[in-house]
C-alpha cells in the first residue's frame, strides 16, 4: 500500500454540503463539526506517517491519513467503537462535514482501517522506538494552545494511575493460567503428542471446576499439581522459546517459584519479596503493581504537562509508563527531552516531582520548578540560612554568621559535620533549631546544601506568590478527572503498554479538541488568578 497525501481539502461546487437546507447548515456550522473542520484536521500532518507505507506509486494508495486521525480523535470523544466511527461517517454529516469527505462518493473509512491503522504504528514503535502518534497528539497540541492564545511561560503537571483492563488473580490461578494457555497452543498447532497427560487444560469448564470447584482438595495439593504440569511442558517445549504463551509461562515460573532440593516450590517472604515488575496477568503482561494511599493499583501510570493561561488549558505533552515508575522519574525524563526554552517558564507540580536534581535539571533548561510540597523527611526553615561553598563540600558559616572551627564531607551521603566553639553554640539563639550535639569543646551540626534547599523552598512556601501558585495547580486535578470518568482511561478495550498508550493518546487529543471547542463558543468558565494577570 502507497502513501499519498489527501488533496480533497476545500469544499467543491457539488458538494453534498450545498444540498442542505439552510436551516441545516445553520445547525451545522454551530455544531463541533465546524470547529473540528476547520482548526483541527487542516493541521494533522501526514505526511509524519508516510514512513508506514510503501513508497511504490504504482501499488494501492491508502486510505488518507488524517481522515483516520480525525476519525480516531471523534472515536473518543463521542465514546464510539470502531464500527460506530465507520457507520457515523456514512450517515452523519457532521462526521463527515469535520473529516473533509462531503465531495466523496464513496466514504474512505472500512471496518479495518482505524485497526490496521493502529497496527502499523504499534509494529513501527517496537521496531525503531519512536511513537509517531505521540509526535502527531503534541504537535496538535501545540497549534490548539496558540488558536487559544496560550504562550506556555506557565505549566503545570499530574500524575494518574491508569488501571489495566485485567482480573485479580491469586497466585494459584496466574499459574494456571499459563500453564493452559501453552496448553492450547499445542493444541492448536497439532502438537497433542506434548500435552499428555494435560488434556484437561482444553476443556473450557477446567478452570472453574479446578480452581473454585475443588474446595475439598486442599490448595497445596492443586498448587503442586500446577508445578509439576509446568516443569514438564517446560521439558517438552525447550525448543518452543521463540513462542509467547512458552515466554510467559517461563517468566511465570521464574517470578513464582523456586526450586529446593529438586522440587520447585512457591517462593515465600523468606526467599525474599517479589518485585512489583512481576506478572500480574498473561493478558497483560507489561502491566504492573503498585500501591498508592492506601489503594492496589494494576496497570500504567500516566503524566501529564499542561499549558495554561487566563483563556484555559491545553494538555501538550504526556508520558505512558508502567506503574512502579515515579513520578520525579518521568519529570526528569521530560525535562532532559525538553529543549532549554527561550523565556523563562515556571513548572508547577505537586510534592511527588520535587528533588534538588529535578531543580537544578528545571534550571538548566531555563524551567523555575515549584512543588506545591515536600517529601522525605521535614526540616526546619532556619537550616536555610547555612552558607556552603560552591560545590557544597564545606559550611561557610551558620543561621548566626559564626563560622566553623573546622568541617568534614562526607561523600557517600553528601552532609557536611561542622564545627563550632562550644560557648558559641550554648548561647546561640538558633540553637533550638540547629540541633547542634555538645560534646567537652565544641558542638557539632549535620546539614547538607540539599537541606538548606529544601528549607528554603519550605520558607517559600509561606509567601503570598506560592500560595497563588498552589491554586493554580490544584486545577491539574480536574484532568486526572475528566479521563476517568468521561474517557474511560481504566476501561481501554486494548491490553500492553504500547496499545494502551496509543488509545491514552487518542484521549488527550479528544480532550484538548473539546477544550477547543468549549473556549471557541465561550462554555468555559475561568477563575481569575493572581499569577495569571501578572
Amino acid at each position: 500500500m502507497s502513501f499519498r497525501t489527501n488533496d480533497s481539502q476545500q469544499i467543491s461546487m457539488f458538494d453534498s454540503f450545498n444540498v442542505l437546507t439552510e436551516r441545516e447548515q445553520k445547525a451545522l456550522v454551530r455544531s463541533w463539526a465546524k470547529v473540528f473542520a476547520e482548526e483541527i484536521f487542516p493541521t494533522i500532518d501526514e505526511e509524519r506517517f508516510s514512513v508506514l507505507y510503501s513508497a511504490d506509486k504504482a501499488s494501492r494508495p491508502n486510505t488518507p491519513v488524517n481522515i483516520i486521525i480525525g476519525a480516531l480523535i471523534l472515536k473518543e470523544l463521542l465514546n464510539l467503537s470502531d464500527d460506530e466511527v465507520v457507520e457515523n461517517l456514512m450517515l452523519d454529516f457532521r462526521f463527515r462535514y469535520a473529516l473533509h469527505t462531503t465531495s466523496f462518493d464513496e466514504q474512505p473509512l472500512s471496518d479495518k482501517s482505524l485497526s490496521r491503522f493502529r497496527q502499523r504504528c504499534y509494529d513501527y514503535e517496537m521496531l525503531t522506538g519512536t511513537d509517531l502518534y505521540h509526535g502527531c497528539v503534541t504537535e496538535l497540541a501545540e497549534k490548539t494552545a496558540k488558536l487559544m492564545g496560550l504562550d506556555g511561560r506557565i505549566r503545570r503537571m499530574d500524575s494518574l494511575m491508569v488501571e489495566a483492563n485485567i482480573r485479580k488473580l491469586s497466585r494459584m490461578e496466574l499459574l494456571y493460567r499459563c500453564v493452559s494457555k501453552m496448553v492450547l497452543y499445542l493444541n492448536k498447532n497439532g502438537m497433542q503428542d506434548r500435552i499428555f497427560p494435560m488434556e484437561h487444560y482444553c476443556d473450557p469448564d477446567d478452570f472453574n471446576r479446578f480452581i473454585y470447584h475443588s474446595r475439598s482438595t486442599d490448595t497445596d495439593d492443586r498448587i503442586a499439581i500446577l508445578l509439576r504440569d509446568a516443569d514438564l511442558l517446560l521439558e517438552k517445549c525447550n525448543d518452543l522459546e521463540d513462542v509467547t504463551e512458552y515466554q510467559l509461562l517461563v517468566r511465570c515460573i521464574s517470578e513464582q517459584t523456586v526450586v529446593e532440593d529438586d522440587h520447585r516450590r512457591l517462593k515465600t517472604k523468606a526467599d525474599g519479596a517479589m518485585s512489583s515488575g512481576i506478572m500480574q496477568s498473561p493478558v497483560d503482561p507489561d502491566a504492573t503493581f503498585r500501591e498508592k494511599a492506601g489503594k492496589e493499583h494494576r496497570g500504567y501510570t500516566a503524566n501529564i504537562e499542561e499549558i495554561v493561561g487566563q483563556n484555559g488549558s491545553v494538555v501538550t505533552d504526556y508520558q505512558f509508563e508502567q506503574n512502579n515508575v515515579s513520578d520525579s522519574a518521568m519529570l526528569k525524563d521530560h525535562l532532559e527531552k525538553m529543549d532549554e526554552q527561550s523565556e523563562e517558564t515556571i513548572m508547577i507540580a505537586d510534592g511527588a516531582y520535587s528533588g534538588s536534581d529535578n531543580v537544578d535539571l528545571a534550571f538548566s533548561k531555563n524551567v523555575k520548578l515549584i512543588t506545591t510540597d515536600l517529601t522525605g523527611k521535614d526540616v526546619d526553615v532556619v537550616m536555610g540560612a547555612f552558607e556552603f561553598n560552591e560545590d557544597g563540600t564545606e559550611v561557610l558559616s551558620c543561621p548566626a554568621g559564626n563560622k566553623p572551627k573546622s568541617c568534614t564531607y562526607i561523600k557517600q551521603t553528601g552532609i557536611c559535620q561542622a564545627s563550632f566553639a562550644k560557648d558559641v553554640c550554648e548561647h546561640c539563639p538558633y540553637r533550638i533549631h540547629c540541633h547542634p550535639k555538645t560534646y567537652k569543646r565544641v558542638c557539632k551540626v549535620k546539614v547538607s546544601k540539599k537541606m538548606r534547599e529544601r528549607a528554603r523552598i519550605k520558607a517559600n512556601m509561606n509567601t503570598e506568590e506560592f500560595k497563588n501558585y498552589g491554586r493554580l495547580r490544584n486545577g491539574a486535578e480536574t484532568v486526572p478527572s475528566i479521563l476517568k470518568n468521561v474517557y474511560g482511561v481504566n476501561k481501554m478495550c486494548v491490553h500492553g503498554k504500547l496499545r494502551c498508550k496509543f488509545f491514552f493518546g487518542c484521549k488527550i487529543a479528544a480532550l484538548n479538541f473539546r477544550k477547543l471547542f468549549r473556549y471557541r463558543k465561550g462554555l468555559g468558565h475561568y477563575a481569575p488568578n493572581p499569577v495569571l494577570a501578572g
